[in-house]
Protein backbone atom coordinates (compact mmCIF):
# COMPACT_ATOMS: atom_id res chain seq x y z
CA UNK A 1 0.00 0.00 0.00
CA UNK A 2 1.39 3.43 -0.98
CA UNK A 3 2.12 5.80 1.92
CA UNK A 4 2.52 9.49 1.12
CA UNK A 5 5.79 10.75 2.60
CA UNK A 6 5.73 14.47 3.45
CA UNK A 7 8.58 16.66 4.65
CA UNK A 8 7.80 19.73 6.77
CA UNK A 9 10.41 22.48 6.59
CA UNK A 10 9.49 25.26 9.00
CA UNK A 11 11.30 28.37 10.13
CA UNK A 12 11.16 32.12 10.06
CA UNK A 13 13.00 32.18 6.70
CA UNK A 14 14.22 35.64 7.54
CA UNK A 15 15.52 35.49 4.83
CA UNK A 16 15.69 32.03 3.23
CA UNK A 17 19.25 31.43 2.02
CA UNK A 18 21.26 28.90 0.05
CA UNK A 19 21.64 26.71 3.12
CA UNK A 20 17.87 26.33 3.32
CA UNK A 21 17.78 25.55 -0.38
CA UNK A 22 20.44 22.84 -0.10
CA UNK A 23 18.78 21.27 2.93
CA UNK A 24 15.42 21.14 1.16
CA UNK A 25 16.91 19.57 -1.96
CA UNK A 26 18.80 16.97 0.08
CA UNK A 27 15.72 16.11 2.14
CA UNK A 28 13.68 15.37 -0.95
CA UNK A 29 16.35 12.97 -2.20
CA UNK A 30 17.53 11.43 1.08
CA UNK A 31 14.07 10.79 2.49
CA UNK A 32 12.39 10.02 -0.82
CA UNK A 33 9.72 12.64 -0.17
CA UNK A 34 6.56 12.75 -2.23
CA UNK A 35 5.84 16.26 -0.98
CA UNK A 36 7.86 18.96 0.77
CA UNK A 37 5.99 21.74 2.55
CA UNK A 38 7.95 24.93 3.28
CA UNK A 39 6.15 26.67 6.15
CA UNK A 40 7.14 30.18 7.32
CA UNK A 41 6.42 30.75 11.00
CA UNK A 42 4.23 33.65 12.11
CA UNK A 43 5.43 33.99 15.73
CA UNK A 44 8.23 31.51 16.52
CA UNK A 45 7.90 30.16 20.09
CA UNK A 46 11.65 30.00 20.73
CA UNK A 47 12.69 33.56 19.80
CA UNK A 48 11.43 37.04 19.08
CA UNK A 49 11.36 38.21 15.50
CA UNK A 50 14.06 40.88 15.25
CA UNK A 51 13.25 44.50 14.62
CA UNK A 52 12.96 45.20 10.91
CA UNK A 53 11.63 41.74 10.07
CA UNK A 54 9.70 41.99 6.79
CA UNK A 55 5.92 41.67 6.86
CA UNK A 56 4.56 38.11 6.66
CA UNK A 57 3.62 38.52 3.00
CA UNK A 58 7.26 39.27 2.16
CA UNK A 59 8.58 36.25 4.04
CA UNK A 60 5.93 34.13 2.34
CA UNK A 61 6.94 35.50 -1.09
CA UNK A 62 10.63 34.80 -0.42
CA UNK A 63 9.76 31.25 0.66
CA UNK A 64 7.79 30.81 -2.57
CA UNK A 65 10.79 31.95 -4.62
CA UNK A 66 12.95 29.45 -2.72
CA UNK A 67 10.47 26.67 -3.48
CA UNK A 68 10.35 27.68 -7.15
CA UNK A 69 14.15 27.63 -7.29
CA UNK A 70 14.12 23.90 -6.54
CA UNK A 71 12.38 23.32 -9.90
CA UNK A 72 10.26 20.54 -8.39
CA UNK A 73 6.74 21.95 -8.76
CA UNK A 74 5.08 18.54 -8.34
CA UNK A 75 6.84 18.01 -4.99
CA UNK A 76 7.64 21.33 -3.31
CA UNK A 77 5.06 23.85 -2.19
CA UNK A 78 4.78 26.66 0.33
CA UNK A 79 2.10 26.62 3.02
CA UNK A 80 0.80 29.66 4.90
CA UNK A 81 -0.72 27.43 7.60
CA UNK A 82 1.22 29.11 10.42
CA UNK A 83 0.91 32.64 9.06
CA UNK A 84 -2.85 32.15 8.87
CA UNK A 85 -3.12 30.88 12.45
CA UNK A 86 -3.37 33.28 15.39
CA UNK A 87 -0.83 33.11 18.20
CA UNK A 88 2.54 31.40 18.42
CA UNK A 89 3.51 28.93 15.71
CA UNK A 90 3.75 25.75 17.75
CA UNK A 91 5.10 22.88 15.66
CA UNK A 92 2.91 20.33 17.46
CA UNK A 93 -0.22 22.21 16.35
CA UNK A 94 1.03 22.39 12.77
CA UNK A 95 1.79 18.66 12.67
CA UNK A 96 -1.62 17.79 14.13
CA UNK A 97 -3.31 19.92 11.49
CA UNK A 98 -1.29 18.27 8.72
CA UNK A 99 -2.16 14.82 10.06
CA UNK A 100 -5.82 15.76 9.67
CA UNK A 101 -5.22 17.12 6.17
CA UNK A 102 -3.15 14.11 5.06
CA UNK A 103 -4.51 11.10 6.97
CA UNK A 104 -2.20 8.11 6.75
CA UNK A 105 0.76 10.17 5.51
CA UNK A 106 4.24 9.72 6.97
CA UNK A 107 5.45 13.11 8.20
CA UNK A 108 9.10 14.12 8.54
CA UNK A 109 10.05 17.33 10.34
CA UNK A 110 13.22 18.97 9.00
CA UNK A 111 15.45 21.13 11.19
CA UNK A 112 18.94 22.47 11.64
CA UNK A 113 21.48 21.46 14.25
CA UNK A 114 20.60 24.12 16.85
CA UNK A 115 16.91 23.26 16.74
CA UNK A 116 17.64 19.54 16.95
CA UNK A 117 19.82 19.96 20.04
CA UNK A 118 17.02 21.78 21.89
CA UNK A 119 14.08 19.70 20.61
CA UNK A 120 13.39 18.16 24.04
CA UNK A 121 12.74 21.70 25.35
CA UNK A 122 10.13 22.54 22.73
CA UNK A 123 6.40 22.84 23.39
CA UNK A 124 4.96 19.29 23.53
CA UNK A 125 8.04 17.42 22.27
CA UNK A 126 6.39 14.05 22.92
CA UNK A 127 3.51 15.03 20.64
CA UNK A 128 5.94 16.20 17.94
CA UNK A 129 7.86 12.92 18.01
CA UNK A 130 4.63 10.94 17.99
CA UNK A 131 3.32 12.75 14.91
CA UNK A 132 6.51 12.96 12.82
CA UNK A 133 9.98 11.61 12.24
CA UNK A 134 12.87 14.03 12.67
CA UNK A 135 15.50 14.78 10.03
CA UNK A 136 18.24 17.08 11.31
CA UNK A 137 20.81 18.73 9.06
CA UNK A 138 24.29 19.85 10.01
CA UNK A 139 25.51 22.86 8.10
CA UNK A 140 29.21 22.35 8.74
CA UNK A 141 31.48 19.34 8.86
CA UNK A 142 31.72 19.90 12.62
CA UNK A 143 27.99 19.10 12.90
CA UNK A 144 28.71 15.39 12.63
CA UNK A 145 28.16 12.34 14.78
CA UNK A 146 29.95 13.82 17.81
CA UNK A 147 27.24 16.49 17.96
CA UNK A 148 24.26 14.49 16.72
CA UNK A 149 24.70 11.11 18.44
CA UNK A 150 24.22 12.13 22.11
CA UNK A 151 21.02 14.06 21.37
CA UNK A 152 19.67 11.34 19.08
CA UNK A 153 20.25 8.72 21.78
CA UNK A 154 18.73 10.95 24.47
CA UNK A 155 15.58 11.55 22.43
CA UNK A 156 15.16 7.87 21.60
CA UNK A 157 15.53 6.93 25.27
CA UNK A 158 13.14 9.64 26.44
CA UNK A 159 10.58 9.13 23.68
CA UNK A 160 10.57 5.43 22.73
CA UNK A 161 9.64 4.84 19.13
CA UNK A 162 10.92 8.22 17.95
CA UNK A 163 12.14 8.15 14.33
CA UNK A 164 15.28 10.23 13.93
CA UNK A 165 17.77 10.60 11.10
CA UNK A 166 20.65 13.05 10.96
CA UNK A 167 22.54 14.24 7.89
CA UNK A 168 25.66 16.37 7.60
CA UNK A 169 26.07 18.35 4.40
CA UNK A 170 29.78 19.18 3.97
CA UNK A 171 30.31 22.50 2.27
CA UNK A 172 26.82 23.74 3.10
CA UNK A 173 26.56 27.53 3.20
CA UNK A 174 27.64 28.42 6.71
CA UNK A 175 25.83 31.66 7.45
CA UNK A 176 23.16 32.44 9.98
CA UNK A 177 20.14 34.54 9.13
CA UNK A 178 21.32 37.06 11.75
CA UNK A 179 24.70 37.42 10.04
CA UNK A 180 23.03 37.63 6.66
CA UNK A 181 20.68 40.42 7.72
CA UNK A 182 23.68 42.40 8.99
CA UNK A 183 25.50 41.87 5.70
CA UNK A 184 22.49 42.94 3.64
CA UNK A 185 22.16 46.17 5.62
CA UNK A 186 25.77 46.94 4.59
CA UNK A 187 25.09 46.22 0.93
CA UNK A 188 26.73 42.78 1.08
CA UNK A 189 25.65 39.14 1.38
CA UNK A 190 24.03 38.55 -1.99
CA UNK A 191 26.26 35.52 -2.57
CA UNK A 192 24.46 33.65 0.22
CA UNK A 193 21.05 34.01 -1.46
CA UNK A 194 19.38 32.55 -4.49
CA UNK A 195 19.25 35.36 -7.11
CA UNK A 196 15.44 35.43 -7.10
CA UNK A 197 15.37 35.96 -3.33
CA UNK A 198 18.14 38.56 -3.48
CA UNK A 199 16.37 40.39 -6.28
CA UNK A 200 13.12 40.38 -4.31
CA UNK A 201 14.94 41.89 -1.32
CA UNK A 202 16.47 44.62 -3.50
CA UNK A 203 13.20 45.36 -5.29
CA UNK A 204 11.36 45.77 -1.98
CA UNK A 205 14.10 47.43 0.06
CA UNK A 206 14.09 44.74 2.76
CA UNK A 207 16.69 44.37 5.54
CA UNK A 208 17.93 47.92 5.18
CA UNK A 209 18.97 47.52 1.56
CA UNK A 210 18.87 50.76 -0.36
CA UNK A 211 19.55 49.69 -3.91
CA UNK A 212 19.28 52.38 -6.56
CA UNK A 213 17.20 50.35 -9.01
CA UNK A 214 17.93 52.82 -11.78
CA UNK A 215 21.69 52.23 -11.56
CA UNK A 216 22.14 48.52 -10.90
CA UNK A 217 25.23 46.56 -11.82
CA UNK A 218 24.69 43.51 -14.03
CA UNK A 219 24.54 40.88 -11.21
CA UNK A 220 21.96 42.90 -9.31
CA UNK A 221 19.93 43.54 -12.48
CA UNK A 222 19.96 39.79 -13.18
CA UNK A 223 18.80 39.11 -9.63
CA UNK A 224 15.89 41.55 -9.95
CA UNK A 225 14.87 40.03 -13.28
CA UNK A 226 15.09 36.55 -11.76
CA UNK A 227 12.83 37.61 -8.89
CA UNK A 228 10.09 38.61 -11.34
CA UNK A 229 9.78 35.33 -13.26
CA UNK A 230 9.41 31.60 -12.71
CA UNK A 231 12.79 29.93 -12.41
CA UNK A 232 12.10 27.66 -15.37
CA UNK A 233 12.31 30.83 -17.48
CA UNK A 234 15.72 31.92 -16.26
CA UNK A 235 17.71 29.62 -18.57
CA UNK A 236 16.01 31.17 -21.59
CA UNK A 237 16.59 34.70 -20.28
CA UNK A 238 20.27 34.03 -19.65
CA UNK A 239 20.58 32.36 -23.05
CA UNK A 240 19.02 35.38 -24.74
CA UNK A 241 21.31 37.74 -22.83
CA UNK A 242 24.48 35.96 -23.90
CA UNK A 243 23.28 35.47 -27.50
CA UNK A 244 22.40 39.16 -27.74
CA UNK A 245 25.90 40.11 -26.57
CA UNK A 246 27.52 37.82 -29.16
CA UNK A 247 25.34 39.27 -31.91
CA UNK A 248 26.07 42.83 -30.76
CA UNK A 249 29.78 42.07 -30.97
CA UNK A 250 29.31 40.66 -34.49
CA UNK A 251 27.20 43.53 -35.80
CA UNK A 252 28.77 46.48 -33.99
CA UNK A 253 25.97 47.29 -31.56
CA UNK A 254 26.41 48.36 -27.93
CA UNK A 255 27.16 45.16 -26.00
CA UNK A 256 26.09 46.62 -22.63
CA UNK A 257 22.71 47.67 -24.03
CA UNK A 258 22.30 44.24 -25.62
CA UNK A 259 23.07 42.54 -22.31
CA UNK A 260 20.68 44.68 -20.28
CA UNK A 261 17.91 44.27 -22.86
CA UNK A 262 18.41 40.51 -22.78
CA UNK A 263 18.25 40.43 -18.98
CA UNK A 264 14.98 42.37 -18.83
CA UNK A 265 13.20 41.29 -22.01
CA UNK A 266 10.90 38.75 -20.33
CA UNK A 267 10.69 40.26 -16.84
CA UNK A 268 6.89 40.68 -17.02
CA UNK A 269 6.24 37.35 -18.74
CA UNK A 270 4.10 35.99 -15.91
CA UNK A 271 1.80 38.95 -15.32
CA UNK A 272 -1.91 38.51 -15.95
CA UNK A 273 -3.76 40.22 -18.78
CA UNK A 274 -5.28 42.86 -16.49
CA UNK A 275 -1.87 43.54 -14.94
CA UNK A 276 -0.32 44.07 -18.38
CA UNK A 277 -3.13 46.42 -19.40
CA UNK A 278 -2.84 48.39 -16.14
CA UNK A 279 0.90 48.95 -16.71
CA UNK A 280 0.31 50.06 -20.29
CA UNK A 281 -2.37 52.50 -19.14
CA UNK A 282 -0.13 53.81 -16.34
CA UNK A 283 2.69 54.61 -18.75
CA UNK A 284 0.58 55.73 -21.70
CA UNK A 285 1.22 52.81 -24.05
CA UNK A 286 -1.63 52.60 -26.60
CA UNK A 287 -3.03 49.13 -27.28
CA UNK A 288 -4.98 47.85 -30.26
CA UNK A 289 -7.87 45.39 -30.07
CA UNK A 290 -5.68 42.33 -30.68
CA UNK A 291 -3.26 43.28 -27.92
CA UNK A 292 -6.08 43.73 -25.43
CA UNK A 293 -7.24 40.16 -26.03
CA UNK A 294 -3.81 38.49 -26.42
CA UNK A 295 -1.73 39.04 -23.24
CA UNK A 296 1.18 37.10 -24.80
CA UNK A 297 1.79 40.13 -27.01
CA UNK A 298 1.95 42.52 -24.07
CA UNK A 299 4.95 41.32 -22.08
CA UNK A 300 7.28 43.07 -24.52
CA UNK A 301 5.51 46.40 -23.95
CA UNK A 302 5.23 46.06 -20.17
CA UNK A 303 8.78 44.71 -19.93
CA UNK A 304 9.97 47.79 -21.80
CA UNK A 305 8.03 50.00 -19.37
CA UNK A 306 9.69 48.28 -16.41
CA UNK A 307 13.09 48.68 -18.05
CA UNK A 308 12.60 52.42 -18.53
CA UNK A 309 10.60 53.48 -15.48
CA UNK A 310 11.82 51.08 -12.79
CA UNK A 311 15.36 50.28 -13.90
CA UNK A 312 16.21 53.55 -15.67
CA UNK A 313 17.26 51.97 -18.97
CA UNK A 314 17.76 54.26 -22.01
CA UNK A 315 15.55 54.47 -25.09
CA UNK A 316 17.72 51.99 -27.00
CA UNK A 317 17.03 49.26 -24.43
CA UNK A 318 13.38 50.25 -24.07
CA UNK A 319 12.78 49.99 -27.82
CA UNK A 320 14.63 46.70 -28.22
CA UNK A 321 12.44 45.11 -25.54
CA UNK A 322 9.28 46.83 -26.82
CA UNK A 323 9.59 45.25 -30.29
CA UNK A 324 11.10 41.87 -29.44
CA UNK A 325 7.79 40.00 -29.77
CA UNK A 326 6.07 41.46 -32.84
CA UNK A 327 8.99 43.14 -34.61
CA UNK A 328 8.15 46.16 -36.82
CA UNK A 329 9.17 47.92 -40.00
CA UNK A 330 12.62 49.58 -40.14
CA UNK A 331 14.14 48.21 -36.93
CA UNK A 332 17.44 49.41 -35.45
CA UNK A 333 20.36 47.01 -35.22
CA UNK A 334 19.83 46.50 -31.46
CA UNK A 335 16.12 45.83 -31.99
CA UNK A 336 16.94 43.21 -34.62
CA UNK A 337 19.55 41.64 -32.37
CA UNK A 338 17.21 41.13 -29.42
CA UNK A 339 14.43 39.77 -31.64
CA UNK A 340 16.76 37.24 -33.25
CA UNK A 341 18.59 36.36 -30.01
CA UNK A 342 15.28 35.65 -28.28
CA UNK A 343 14.25 33.44 -31.19
CA UNK A 344 17.36 31.26 -31.45
CA UNK A 345 19.23 31.36 -28.12
CA UNK A 346 20.99 28.07 -27.26
CA UNK A 347 18.06 26.58 -25.32
CA UNK A 348 15.67 26.86 -28.27
CA UNK A 349 14.96 23.64 -30.14
CA UNK A 350 12.65 23.62 -33.16
CA UNK A 351 12.78 22.73 -36.83
CA UNK A 352 14.78 25.41 -38.63
CA UNK A 353 16.58 26.88 -35.60
CA UNK A 354 20.01 25.86 -36.90
CA UNK A 355 19.31 27.66 -40.18
CA UNK A 356 18.32 30.75 -38.19
CA UNK A 357 21.51 30.55 -36.11
CA UNK A 358 23.67 30.29 -39.22
CA UNK A 359 21.96 33.28 -40.85
CA UNK A 360 22.17 35.42 -37.71
CA UNK A 361 25.96 35.71 -37.99
CA UNK A 362 26.04 36.02 -41.77
CA UNK A 363 23.07 38.26 -42.62
CA UNK A 364 21.14 39.75 -39.69
CA UNK A 365 18.31 41.05 -41.86
CA UNK A 366 17.82 37.63 -43.45
CA UNK A 367 17.70 36.06 -39.98
CA UNK A 368 15.14 38.64 -38.88
CA UNK A 369 12.99 37.92 -41.93
CA UNK A 370 13.19 34.17 -41.31
CA UNK A 371 12.07 34.68 -37.73
CA UNK A 372 9.21 36.94 -38.76
CA UNK A 373 8.02 34.59 -41.49
CA UNK A 374 8.29 31.56 -39.19
CA UNK A 375 6.05 33.38 -36.72
CA UNK A 376 3.54 34.34 -39.41
CA UNK A 377 3.33 30.75 -40.67
CA UNK A 378 2.97 29.36 -37.15
CA UNK A 379 0.15 31.76 -36.32
CA UNK A 380 -1.67 30.93 -39.56
CA UNK A 381 -1.23 27.19 -38.96
CA UNK A 382 -2.86 27.68 -35.56
CA UNK A 383 -5.58 29.85 -37.14
CA UNK A 384 -4.60 32.80 -34.97
CA UNK A 385 -4.41 36.46 -36.06
CA UNK A 386 -1.01 37.89 -36.99
CA UNK A 387 -0.20 41.28 -35.51
CA UNK A 388 -0.05 44.09 -38.06
CA UNK A 389 3.45 45.10 -36.91
CA UNK A 390 4.74 41.62 -37.77
CA UNK A 391 3.22 41.84 -41.24
CA UNK A 392 4.70 45.30 -41.70
CA UNK A 393 8.13 44.01 -40.66
CA UNK A 394 7.89 41.29 -43.31
CA UNK A 395 6.77 43.76 -46.00
CA UNK A 396 9.52 46.29 -45.14
CA UNK A 397 12.25 43.66 -45.31
CA UNK A 398 10.94 42.25 -48.58
CA UNK A 399 10.62 45.75 -50.07
CA UNK A 400 14.28 46.37 -49.22
CA UNK A 401 15.44 43.29 -51.07
CA UNK A 402 15.96 41.00 -48.08
CA UNK A 403 15.44 37.28 -48.65
CA UNK A 404 15.82 34.31 -46.37
CA UNK A 405 18.48 32.97 -48.70
CA UNK A 406 20.87 35.35 -47.00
Amino acid sequence: MFTLKIGIFGGTFNPPHLGHLAAARTAVDALGLDKLLIIPAAIPPHKELPEGTPAPEHRLAMAEKTADALLLPEVVEVSSIELDRAGKSYTSDTLARLKEEYPGAELWLLMGTDMFLTLHLWHEPERILELAGICAFGRTEQDGEEVFAPQREHLQRTFPGAKITTITLPGLVDVSSTQLRELLAKGEGGEYLHPAVYGYILMNGLYGTRADLKHLDIPELRACSSSMVMQKRVRHIRGTEEEAVRLARRWGADENYARRAGILHDCTKYLTGPEHIAICERYGVPLDDLERTAPKLLHSKTGACMARHIFGEPDEVFNAIFWHTTAKADMTTLEKILYVADYMEPNRDFDGVERLRELAYRDLDAALLLGVETTIQEMRDRQLPVHTNTLQAQAWLRDHGVTTEG
